[in-house]
Formats: structure tokens, C-alpha cells, sequence
């Protein structure tokens, strides 16, 4: 039995019964699929001020993921690569055909996932403020991540974040629980550089020049995955791009709706490329 929603941000709203998990989405537009996954801590309610624009050239399926925004928490490890399962089934659910993947910061390790373990499912990726190795977060920043935990939760009340969460959690008293998670999550070491080169979708990385993640990461991404060649524009766009937000941190790369609106739209609507075309051509 589904339950239809009314969202402050892009109208109706259900849940899809996927894996064990009962997961929220929001559907808007028409055209090439495209399905938006939030970072930690918050809800699909966090791309608002993009998805005007995006769902005049796309349907945008909007998704709370598990333990977030109205998707409740279930008896299982908050796992990307569990979360990624999630999608790639949604995607079956819906009867998708390849749409594009836009994830930020926990969602764009999501988006990461999904292109790797699924990657007949996914059309286009752009994975936003996300990083796949550990110590691509400078020493300083994780232990800031460190001490956010349940204990914390307390005099947290006061952010959007918690006020999000209350308002729209089905059991508003798990927050705390999240915030462990999450906590958890990020203490895990990992290094999936060696996963990179496996995504077959052309992928666009973004980040902001003041993030938690070092621009050198950024481009170490690029390069595995086929971008950063030089002369790779002269037979099209490159399958792997970089862009770099100014004056940006990683909380702000999610509201820097002007400088989003200049490099996702233009990626995701360039015209396919098959996967085995060639990256780059050097000039003779």
C-alpha cells in the first residue's frame, strides 16, 4: 500500500517498497530520467532550487535515502553500496531506461556505487562533493567528523538539518541514531580508486575550491576516469569532466544554484557517447 505526499518542492510524492525498505520519491517533468540523491543528513528537499530547471528537460525522480527525509530507517548497515542496490531497483520498479544519476557528498558516493555495481543502468553520472579514497579528506577535517556524533545530536537542534528532519522523519526520535550512522560511516577506512575506471558512464565530477575534499583528489578522479587528456575535446565532449566551484565549500556546494545550473544541465543534455568510443584524439 503506497502513501502520496504533497512536497513544499516538487508536488506528489510515494514510496516504492524496494530491497526491504519502504523509499520515498518525488516524481516532476518529463523527458530523459533523471534521479537526484541528497547528501547526509538531509532529503531530496535540498535540490529545491535546481529542480525547476532540471525538470524542464528531464523527469527528476527526487529520493530520501534510507534513514533520511521520509524514508525510515530499517534493520541493516547504512551501506553505500547497499543504498546503491536501492536505486538500481527503484530504477527497475519504475520501468527507468538508463537515467541519469546526480548525487551530492553521501549521495554522490550513492551515484558512485550505482555506476559500478549497475552500470547498464545508469546513462550519465555527476557525483558532487564526493570522494573515493578515505584520506582524500585532509587529517584535520576527519577528526571534525569524529566528534559529530549521537551525543552531539542535542545541540544540533538548532540547524536545518534537524529541523528537516523532524518535520518530515516518520519517527523524528531516530535522529540522533542517524547521526551516528553517519558518524560510523565516515570512520570506515577506504580506498575505492581501483573501482573508478570499471564506470562506464560519462561522469562529471564537481566540487567546490574550498571543500572537504582536496581539488588534488578531484583531478585524480578525472584522470581514472579517462578525463584531463589533452586534445580529448576534438572529437567531442570528454566522457570524464571536472568542474570546480569558485569560492566554494562543501556545504555551499549544494546552494550554489547559479554555478550547478551552468555545468549539469549542459552535461546531461550533450549527446550520448557509446562507451567504447574513444576519450581523447591527439592532433596529428
Amino acid at each position: 500500500m503506497s502513501t502520496t505526499w504533497r512536497s513544499e518542492t516538487t508536488g506528489t510524492g510515494t514510496y516504492a517498497e524496494v530491497n526491504g525498505i519502504n523509499l520515498y520519491y518525488e516524481t516532476l517533468g518529463s523527458g530523459r530520467p533523471l534521479i537526484l540523491l541528497h547528501g547526509g543528513l538531509g532529503s531530496g528537499e535540498m535540490f529545491g532550487p535546481i529542480l525547476p530547471t532540471l525538470a524542464a528537460e528531464h523527469q527528476v525522480i527526487n529520493v530520501d535515502l534510507q534513514g533520511h527525509g521520509r524514508t525510515a530507517d530499517v534493520d541493516r548497515p547504512l551501506d553505500l553500496r547497499l543504498l546503491a542496490d536501492d536505486i538500481a531497483a527503484l530504477i527497475d520498479h519504475l520501468g527507468l531506461d538508463r537515467p541519469h544519476v546526480v548525487g551530492y557528498s553521501f549521495g554522490g558516493g550513492v551515484a558512485f556505487w550505482t555506476a559500478v555495481q549497475h552500470p547498464e543502468k545508469v546513462g550519465k553520472l555527476v557525483m558532487a562533493s564526493a570522494h573515493v579514497r578515505r584520506n582524500a579528506i585532509p587529517a584535520e577535517m576527519l577528526e571534525q567528523q569524529g566528534q559529530v556524533s549521537a551525543a552531539a545530536a542535542e545541540f544540533m537542534k538548532e540547524t536545518p538539518m534537524y529541523e528537516l528532519y523532524h518535520r518530515v522523519a516518520p519517527r523524528p526520535e531516530d535522529f540522533p541514531i542517524l547521526v551516528e550512522q553517519l558518524k560510523d560511516l565516515d570512520a570506515q577506512p577506504f580506498d575505492w580508486t581501483a573501482d573508478l575506471p570499471s564506470i562506464q558512464a560519462p561522469t562529471l565530477t564537481i566540487i567546490g575550491d574550498a571543500d572537504i575534499i582536496t581539488p588534488e583528489h578531484a583531478v585524480e578522479m578525472l584522470r581514472a576516469l579517462g578525463g584531463g587528456i589533452t586534445g580529448a575535446m576534438l572529437d567531442g565532449s570528454p566522457r570524464s569532466q571536472l568542474a570546480i566551484l569558485p569560492n566554494t565549500a562543501h556545504q555551499g556546494v549544494s546552494v550554489r544554484t547559479e554555478l550547478l545550473l551552468t555545468v549539469i544541465p549542459p552535461f546531461l543534455d550533450a549527446p550520448d557517447r557509446e562507451p567504447n568510443e574513444a576519450t581523447s584524439t591527439q592532433p596529428a
